[in-house]
């Protein structure tokens, strides 16, 4: 297996544990306690906090902010400038004026399932899952559940259809069982959405 690659410029804390052929590119910080899988790449600045799990595969684009409570499956792609979030209620100081300490809060944890992808500028607001192979819009802000397949965009990101595991959107098909089988125009692979999900689509 390839050994992992970090460049003088980028600091990896030494609690970190990082998959055979990961690379951590220019002026990146990997904290305590991040696992990642094998064959990972962290681009240029990118931050990930203590604590945050990743799996193999996975490809990190310059400049994003993983925080504490997130959570990436296998094979995830992460566009440019993407910021998970980790607190629905804000603050630098308590009502008193007290400086807030890490246990006046409450962490909202973020799933991103295996093969989903994340356009550039998104913003994926706590207590989210993003859905296997979904597909979020570059810009969007994520403000709740993303199904499998499922194409978001927009601010707040809302359904607008849903794509292939390739990519490509799908188009209505047979219904039987309470099941879409949607096929893919581009590659022609039939993927199974429940209708119920379906007729989410704005």
């Amino acid at each position: 297996m390839a050994k992992v690659r970090i460049h003088p410029t980028a600091e990896v804390s030494a609690e970190a544990t990082l998959g055979e052929g990961t690379s951590v590119w220019h002026q990146a910080q990997i904290r305590e306690d991040v696992q990642t899988g094998q064959n990972c790449i962290f681009g240029k600045g990118v931050y990930v906090d203590f604590g945050v799990k990743i799996g193999d595969n996975v490809k990190v684009q310059n400049y994003v902010s993983i925080y504490h409570g997130v959570e990436i499956e296998d094979g995830v792609f992460v566009g440019p400038h993407v910021c998970f979030t980790n607190d629905n209620l804000p603050r630098a100081i308590n009502p008193d004026g007290s400086p807030k300490a890490s246990d006046d809060w409450v962490l909202g944890r973020i799933l991103v399932k295996r093969g989903a992808a994340l356009g550039a500028n998104s913003t994926i607001l706590p207590k989210v899952t993003i859905g296997e192979w979904a597909l979020v819009g570059s810009g969007a802000v994520v403000t709740k559940d993303v199904p499998d397949y499922g194409l978001v965009a927009g601010n707040p990101a809302r359904l607008l259809g849903f794509v292939c595991a390739c990519g490509q959107r799908l188009e209505a098909g047979r219904v039987a069982d309470d099941v879409m089988d949607a096929p893919c125009p581009a590659c022609g692979k039939i993927t199974e959405i429940p209708i119920e999900t379906w007729r989410r689509v704005a």
